[in-house]
């Protein structure tokens, strides 16, 4: 399986070859649509004219990359910030798994592993490491022992509450239902 969102088919295409792409996509992936935290690696090899590279974004000078995010229409809502996160996941990336993002989900243990490894990249809550977690698992068949657990509330087959669960049309309306209940809940709970 791989991952279905209404962005340009290439877009979609680079996420599903490329395990650095999808990261980097799931790292854009707060404060703006899904569509565009999900489109912008693709603009993002585009405007550095070749594949993404995890050590050619640790070395990247940060205030070109800043400017490569700000070119207009921008990478990102917060482009610096998201610059900046993406260099130091990047970093990591050639610090702990020699720059290749599918070493982040090799040889795991279980979905504790898994979740681990992915909690510990800047940026990464539990939520969002399990929201990632998920979509390995459902659209990438990253399944190690216990993944589904990992993932919490995400992992469940039958959901639609994230990335993880758009595979056409509508169950991306299901998703967005799911984060406008959720957001209105956590308004009224405020």
């Amino acid at each position: 399986m791989t991952l279905v969102l209404p962005i340009d088919p290439e877009a979609n295409r680079l996420l599903t070859r490329d395990p650095l792409a999808l990261l980097i996509g799931m790292v854009l992936d707060q404060q703006v649509s899904m569509e565009k935290a999900f489109s912008s690696p693709y603009v993002l090899a585009e405007r550095l004219g070749h594949d993404l590279d995890a050590r050619e974004l640790a070395e990247f000078d940060p205030e070109a990359l800043v400017a490569i995010f700000a070119r207009p229409p921008a990478l990102h809502r917060f482009p610096k910030a998201m610059a900046a996160r993406v260099q130091q996941v990047c970093r990591v990336l050639v610090e702990r798994y020699d720059g290749d993002a599918a070493h982040l989900w090799a040889d795991l243990e279980d979905g504790r592993d898994l979740l681990k490894r992915v909690t510990a990249l800047p940026g990464f809550g539990r939520q969002k490491a399990q929201i990632f977690v998920a979509l390995l698992g459902k659209r990438f068949d990253v399944r190690p022992p216990g993944w589904r657990e990992a993932a919490g509330d995400y992992g469940d087959p039958d959901a639609h509450r994230s990335v993880a669960d758009v595979t056409d049309a509508e169950s991306l309306r299901l998703v967005r239902e799911y984060k406008q209940q959720m957001k209105a809940a956590k308004a009224s709970a405020g």
